[in-house]
């Protein structure tokens, strides 16, 4: 997880996520829609790119002038979106209601977007599921064990892999 915050764990790179999967594509549409500062927003974009997760495509000649669009790497956060309007809506909507609903074009049905298992297809609840190590940090764990390191817990050994 800490290396995905690394690339997009930041208030304005999510807005801008947001944007891009609504449909915004340039400097300005971004800029005007999120009120934010040219520098700033350059300097996220800019990372955004470096990181693979958006690409610039130019769309002028003269003068040269580019949009942006998602990547596979950045269409794969769009469950990490998706959960993030859904818990908004549930948790910080004042009592308003949701600002956007979503429909799923294929069944013409308004949608709440749910975390299920890639396996069996239940809705998966934080009590149900158990972390355990992946490869990289198994490889990690052994090397510290053989240094004589005792493993407190996984939160502990996650430094290691960032």
């Amino acid at each position: 997880m800490a290396r995905a915050l690394s690339v997009v764990g930041e208030r304005w790179t999510m807005l801008i996520m947001r944007d891009a999967f609504l449909g915004t594509r340039r400097f300005d549409q971004f800029q005007s829609n999120l009120g934010i500062t040219r520098h700033r927003l350059s300097e996220r974009l800019g990372k955004l790119v470096e990181h693979g997760v958006l690409v610039k495509v130019p769309y002028h000649d003269r003068p040269v002038r580019y949009e942006y669009r998602l990547t596979r790497k950045g269409l794969g956060l769009y469950p990490v979106l998706m959960s993030l309007a859904r818990w908004g809506d549930e948790w910080m909507d004042k009592g308003e209601g949701a600002p956007l609903e979503y429909v799923h074009q294929t069944c013409d049905n308004k949608i709440r977007p749910t975390l299920t298992c890639s396996e069996c297809g239940e809705p998966l609840r934080p009590e149900e599921v158990k972390p355990q190590l992946g490869r990289a940090l198994q490889e990690i764990a052994a090397q510290l064990e053989n240094g004589g390191e005792s493993l407190e817990d996984i939160p502990s050994l996650l430094k290691w892999s960032m």
